[in-house]
């Protein structure tokens, strides 16, 4: 099991991948995918590697990412359940998401 050192974080999108990453004490912890659409990202997918689950990096990737959609002005469509969960969870994101999509993904 992965033991980092939780100060020890890095963000980072990958536009070359379509992917955001978390690494942490050096390893790849969590990812989240999407899809490059004209004024949106489609998250399609978010995973936390086994060794990292339970560590709350998901949920930092997951903020890292929305925070980015907002930095380039653009929506977010959270097919990805985990991204929909924190979106459910987090009000402060609801912007992003238009409302036809706040009613299809229960946000």
């Amino acid at each position: 099991m992965a033991d980092p050192n939780p100060g020890d974080i890095t963000l980072a999108d990958h536009p070359e991948q379509h992917r955001f990453e978390l690494h942490a004490g050096g390893k790849l912890a969590a990812y989240a995918e999407y899809n490059v659409l004209a004024n949106a990202l489609l998250f399609t997918h978010t995973e936390t590697l086994p060794g990292f689950e339970g560590s709350g990096f998901g949920s930092k990737l997951a903020a890292f990412a929305l925070d980015e959609v907002r930095r380039r002005g653009i929506g977010a469509i959270p097919v990805c359940q985990f991204i929909a969960g924190y979106l459910r969870k987090h009000p402060e994101y609801h912007d992003l998401v238009t409302p036809a999509n706040r009613r299809a993904f229960h946000i």
